[in-house]
């Protein structure tokens, strides 16, 4: 695959219910929450409080970061022409991803090998993985005339999110093990950006590199959400964001950026291996600063779109096939759109499309890929089999049949 093609592939309090995992119809699960004002700041659910709802935060939190999905996605083709649009890509691109990883790995601090688990999280995850990974090397090969052969082993374009969420995800019970699990995976992710041996194989080089933001959702608390909501650090967050910008359009010809990509190690970009490791190291605390100024903003109260954010998964799977379309029918080639108001134009549509996509009908359109009932592939677990023999013996005296009484039981008497 040629580089222009793989630039744009980018993707104390109680802890919360178990989620299904980061794919049903979701690219982030979302927590369940009770409806009470602490519940919803902090994503906790107190015990015996009322019937649970998702928690709006992190709803908004998704829809947003799957917004900024699209706008970088489209955003790609037209920044060449535009040191500002330059500038805002590498600024969206430093935080978005590891925005939605952070989360993925909040709501995964409750998996285990359990089957129940493990069954959700093939038919959340492994499962869109196979279907859309054939469906977009299928599509590149038959509208875009590439010659691109179907092959799992090589994530192509916004199927690797997929793959590595469903790595990091069995890994999760052993770094909930060890003991300093997050500077474990920040050695390994700066391992890893200046080791080319790695090579394509699952998208290691991003599954590694992108695993200390997935780790570190497995740490946090819903404390930690709540104190990067606080006054101050919203306020703070303002001028840090100006100031990226700012570094942004400096960098914006200095800079190359699949840095932002954790695709490729040092060398394959063509630098020694030492600047892969302060260059790495240096993204990480960009992405974090900024992934913290991201949450900051992000509000709590439930919006209009605040339901889209349960549609993530499908708004990501769905809008890259529409992309893939534009580019390969030269859409993107057409001078009005590189001119201010036609990059506006663009912005807008993409936002619209993605929210279209999240929406209820279109994932019922495409529950069959993304929410597969597959209880035909699976063998009953036998704590299933128990629960609903032991709800079986519990039914009711008056529901079980019993033996016809005589017509009148009752004792004779004298006459």
């Amino acid at each position: 695959m040629t580089n222009s093609l793989r630039l744009h592939d980018h993707q104390g309090s109680p802890r919360p219910t178990d989620p299904r995992p980061t794919g049903p119809a979701d690219a982030v699960p979302g927590p369940r929450t009770p409806r009470t004002s602490a519940a919803a700041a902090t994503g906790a659910a107190p015990a015996g409080g009322p019937a649970e709802q998702r928690d709006p935060f992190f709803d908004n939190a998704k829809y947003l970061a799957i917004v900024l999905v699209a706008m970088g996605h489209v955003w790609d083709p037209l920044k060449g022409q535009s040191r500002l649009l330059e500038a805002l890509y590498m600024v969206v691109y430093a935080f978005h991803m590891p925005a939605f990883i952070v989360i993925s790995g909040y709501f995964s601090r409750n998996f285990d090998m359990r089957p129940d688990r493990l069954k959700r999280l093939v038919t959340g995850v492994l499962v869109p993985y196979v279907l859309f990974e054939t469906a977009y090397s299928l599509f590149s090969r038959w509208v875009g005339g590439s010659d691109l052969t179907v092959s799992l082993l090589d994530p192509w374009y916004l199927t690797w999110f997929l793959a590595a969420l469903f790595v990091w995800r069995l890994t999760t019970p052993l770094w909930k093990l060890v003991r300093r699990p997050l500077p474990l995976t920040l050695c390994i992710g700066l391992a890893a950006s200046v080791s080319p041996e790695i090579g394509d194989d699952l998208d290691l080089q991003r599954v590694l590199q992108y695993l200390p933001f997935f780790v570190l959702g497995l740490c946090l608390k819903p404390e930690h959400f709540q104190l990067a909501r606080r006054r101050e650090v919203r306020v703070l967050s303002v001028p840090v964001m100006v100031a990226a910008l700012v570094v942004g359009y400096w960098a914006a010809p200095r800079m190359n950026a699949a840095w932002f990509f954790h695709r490729d190690s040092a060398q394959e970009l063509g630098v020694p291996w030492w600047t892969g490791v302060l260059m790495t190291l240096a993204l990480y605390c960009c992405s974090l600063l900024l992934t913290t100024c991201f949450f900051a903003w992000v509000p709590r109260r439930r919006f209009w779109f605040t339901a889209l954010g349960a549609g993530t998964l499908c708004g990501y799977l769905l809008h890259g096939l529409v992309f893939k379309g534009c580019e390969y029918a030269g859409w993107f080639d057409q001078s009005w759109l590189r001119e201010p108001l036609g990059e506006v134009f663009a912005t807008v549509v993409a936002a619209a499309l993605v929210t279209a996509l999240c929406t209820r009908p279109v994932r019922r359109i495409f529950r069959f890929s993304m929410e597969p009932r597959m209880e035909w592939a699976f063998k009953r677990d036998a704590t299933e089999v128990a629960r609903d023999r032991a709800k079986a013996d519990a039914r009711p005296a008056d529901a079980q049949p019993t033996a016809a009484r005589p017509a009148d039981a009752r004792p004779t008497g004298r006459a």
